[in-house]
């Protein structure tokens, strides 16, 4: 074998005159073989066409309005007849004065690129065809420098001339080619750099721009001036050579500086810009299973959003967010650098880059500060950014998890952070109707009592948790009822314990809380693990939806451009999560929260009517505010707070979820209802069917009472003493949300009424509650509501008639952490 190869070895470096013909007439033959096993590995002309008519994804609303279109960079396209003359002389003169000569390859310009290239001095020999098919299949064709990518760009070219006019050429590549701070196109790069449409560019603005092409970055006139004025010239000089400039024009116009005027161009963000963030990433999983492109195909993605609701949401959103930023900067002191919080401002310039900096430089903490602190601008901006009040606000569908309005911040350009999808926060009390739902699932009833007294739960590792009220133990027994209505910890805490956290966590996750982690601990009943806002708003859906889950779903439907339907997405039956029984006397306890309870404001102050239901919320520290109403065809929720939570609104007022949180959903609410986009005479389907047994039973003791009953007597006063409380029929509880919508003052009376039947006599308890058949029976009437620290009781404002009830807030295990992490 060795001998063979020694001889061929031989005749390569002693080659005969027959070997030396024989090479050279091989050698364009393998060329010719290489380019023909290249052709399958570059882009189709179908791909090409498809590049040409290139059609982004329409986003709609579910009433037709356009929401977003999903383009791959920020460019829009102009037509050729648009652009001004000044850039296509410029192109052609600096780029490929031989444009109209080719097809594609300029064989003299790539032979004279070589010739320099193996001399030493590179120089690039692509014509414009080629450019424009580096620049639109990147991927296929790459951008190293070797032998196989020319010839696939060259192939490319090709097939380029051959479907594309000259014309056409020049339009797609003035309309492709990149010119930095996401400037796409010739029309976004006039508007970035010179404050003008395309069409106005001046003979020095266009040269300015077709001189960036040989380097953008090395040529930026923004950050390289002299750099971008000297490449400009150049260009002036070769539209001299090919006539497109008179040699006195030039000496003219040389001497002129750049007046640049510089603007990054933002795409605007829409009506719904977190939900079309979030959508973009499903549609573009999507499109990929599907072999779709998601920026060429012309999709038409139909969601589930109502601009009608989006805009109301929006609204309600702004209009909340920038009351309590008020309130926010007067805490703060922050339009004077945080003058109010200098101990938590010394932590916050610790955590910053230019800290850091300076601590690395050797200087000590206290040089270090006063080096970052010495810059106004900067403390300032840090406040600024610190201290800004965040909102969100999600509403969907109960019945079919369609989601209507998404709001993710407060200000999309500003933070466009997704709140309601990537935050996650402690929910607080929002979080206590899993409890109460594992409880009526396991067999408790409304009316079922625990005594309002001290709390100590021993947790692993020897800690203690002590949940606290607003108010001192009473020693009264509170029904689970009005325990739910005035949000009160201790009665929660028990029943947590009762029902066991395990439970409550797995229910909690089957209602629609499935993306985050809850630490099933007795500290979880009142919120404090950390959940998404989207998370909570499908887990009170499954409540509105008797306890039927339905994933939220943001499509309808995708088509193509001619209307031809792609894909639907039909609504899925729901999941029973929660037995419809248990559900139910959960709406009505939560109906309660609005009617008389801590929520009441929804009534009094912006007239919500109908059949409704919620539950306010607050976390420690008045670090979160929250609140969620649900409806029969509609549920809202809204969370308050700041992307860093040790930051607060510094009020026990403000702080609450009843006054932060509650007036974004209760605005939306409004004016949904006023639109007639919600209607408020639909009711929950809480009325019980009596089964078989119960009717036949009530027929036969009417029978017996009318056949055995004694003769009518005169009627006389009866004085009942310490009556049984018993849990109001749904019909009375709509009655009464109606009552209490048309005055402040009835819903106050209403709840003394049902103070003073309070009942002291015994009665038999069920045996999951766990207490002695002795135990006092007492209905509480308003009641101060939740602590705010481990054990440690809170003052608070005497409750208002647009808050009847007490503060809403959530107590924590001692030494158990109690922020959230909802920071970008």
């Amino acid at each position: 074998m060795n001998a063979p190869i020694a001889r061929a070895m031989w005749h390569v470096r002693h080659p005969t005159r027959r070997g030396l013909a024989w090479a050279l007439a091989a050698s364009p033959l393998l060329l010719v073989l290489y380019v023909l096993v290249l052709i399958p590995f570059t882009p189709s002309i179908g791909d090409i066409r498809k590049a040409k008519i290139e059609q982004p994804a329409q986003i709609l609303s579910a009433d037709g309005k356009l929401l977003a279109e999903f383009k791959p960079s920020n460019r829009e396209w102009v037509k050729l007849k648009d652009i001004s003359p000044n850039v296509v002389n410029a192109l052609i003169a600096t780029e490929d004065h031989r444009f109209y000569q080719h097809w594609g390859l300029d064989w003299r310009r790539t032979a004279s690129a070589a010739l320099h290239t193996f001399s030493g001095d590179r120089q690039g020999g692509s014509t414009i065809t080629q450019q424009l098919a580096r620049n639109l299949y990147p991927d296929e064709i790459g951008r190293a420098p070797t032998l196989t990518r020319k010839i696939k760009e060259a192939i490319t070219a090709f097939k380029i001339e051959a479907l594309y006019t000259k014309d056409e050429i020049l339009e797609t590549y003035l309309n492709t080619v990149p010119f930095l701070y996401n400037a796409y196109g010739i029309e976004m790069a006039a508007r970035t750099y010179f404050d003008k449409s395309a069409s106005d560019l001046t003979v020095l603005e266009s040269a300015t721009l077709t001189g960036m092409l040989k380097g953008n970055s090395y040529y930026n006139p923004v950050l390289n001036p002299e750099r971008a004025l000297q490449r400009r010239n150049t260009v002036l000089g070769q539209m001299v050579k090919y006539g497109k400039l008179t040699p006195a024009a030039f000496q003219t116009l040389q001497r002129k500086p750049l007046r640049i005027d510089f603007e990054r161009q933002t795409e605007p963000p829409g009506p719904a810009p977190h939900f079309a963030q979030q959508l973009r990433k499903w549609l573009a999983a999507w499109a990929d299973r599907n072999d779709y492109n998601l920026y060429a195909d012309g999709l038409v993605v139909r969601t589930t959003i109502d601009s009608r609701l989006q805009t109301m949401a929006t609204q309600a959103v702004t209009l909340q967010g920038n009351q309590l930023q008020g309130i926010a900067n007067s805490a703060w002191g922050a339009r004077s650098g945080c003058s109010n919080g200098r101990d938590l401002l010394q932590t916050f310039l610790r955590e910053t880059p230019e800290y850091q900096a300076a601590k690395s430089t050797g200087l000590s903490d206290a040089d270090a500060l006063k080096q970052v602190s010495s810059d106004r601008a900067f403390v300032q901006s840090l406040c600024e950014s610190k201290t800004r009040v965040q909102a969100d606000f999600l509403a969907m569908d109960p019945r079919n998890g369609q989601i209507r309005a998404w709001v993710g911040s407060r200000d999309f350009i500003q933070d466009p952070f997704d709140h309601v999808q990537q935050a996650r926060r402690q929910p607080g009390s929002t979080f206590k109707p899993f409890v109460y739902a594992a409880a009526f699932e396991a067999g408790a009833k409304p009316t079922d009592t625990f005594v309002d007294k001290p709390v100590e739960i021993q947790l692993a590792g020897g800690e203690v948790w002590r949940p606290n009220d607003e108010d001192e133990p009473s020693d009264r027994a509170i029904s689970l009822r009005d325990a739910l209505a005035f949000s009160r910890n201790r009665i929660t805490a028990q029943l947590m314990e009762t029902v066991g956290p395990n439970k409550v966590a797995r229910l909690a996750r089957a209602m629609g809380v499935r993306d985050s982690e809850l630490d099933p601990v007795p500290s979880l009943a009142l919120g404090t693990s950390p959940v998404t806002l989207k998370e909570m708003v499908s887990a009170y859906g499954t409540i509105a939806n008797l306890g039927g889950y339905v994933e939220p779903v943001m499509v309808t439907r995708i088509e193509n451009r001619k209307g031809d339907v792609l894909a639907e997405f039909a609504p899925v039956s729901p999941k029973q999560e929660l037995p419809a029984d248990a559900d139910r006397m959960l709406i009505d306890i939560m109906r309660d929260v609005v009617n008389r309870g801590t929520g009441s404001s929804i009534r009094s102050r912006f007239g919500v009517r109908g059949d409704v239901a919620g539950k306010t919320g607050t976390t420690q520290g008045n670090a979160d505010g929250w609140f969620i109403l649900i409806h029969p065809q509609l549920v809202a929720g809204a969370w308050v707070g700041f992307n860093d939570s040790r930051v607060t609104l510094r009020s026990d007022y403000w702080g609450q979820g009843a006054h932060s949180a509650l007036p974004i959903v209760g605005d939306f609410f409004q004016r949904a209802q006023r639109s007639k986009l919600v209607d408020s005479r639909v009711k929950f389907a809480t009325e019980q069917e009596p089964g078989w047994f119960s009717e036949r039973t009530g027929r036969l003791r009417d029978w017996f009472q009318q056949v055995f009953s004694s003769p009518e007597k005169p009627e006389a006063t009866v004085v009942t003493r310490n009556p049984t409380r018993r849990a109001p029929s749904a019909a009375a509880v709509v009655a009464g949300a109606s009552t209490a919508a048309s005055s402040v003052s009835s819903a106050s009376s209403a709840s003394a009424s049902a103070a003073s039947a309070a009942a002291v006599e015994p009665r038999a308890l069920p045996p999951l509650l766990g207490l002695p058949a002795s135990a006092p029976v007492a209905a509480s009437g308003p009641v101060d509501g939740e602590a705010r620290g481990n054990g440690e009781a809170a003052s608070s404002p005497t409750p208002t008639p647009d808050d009847i009830g007490a503060p809403d807030a959530g107590g924590a295990p001692v030494n158990a952490p109690t922020g959230g992490n909802g920071s970008p």
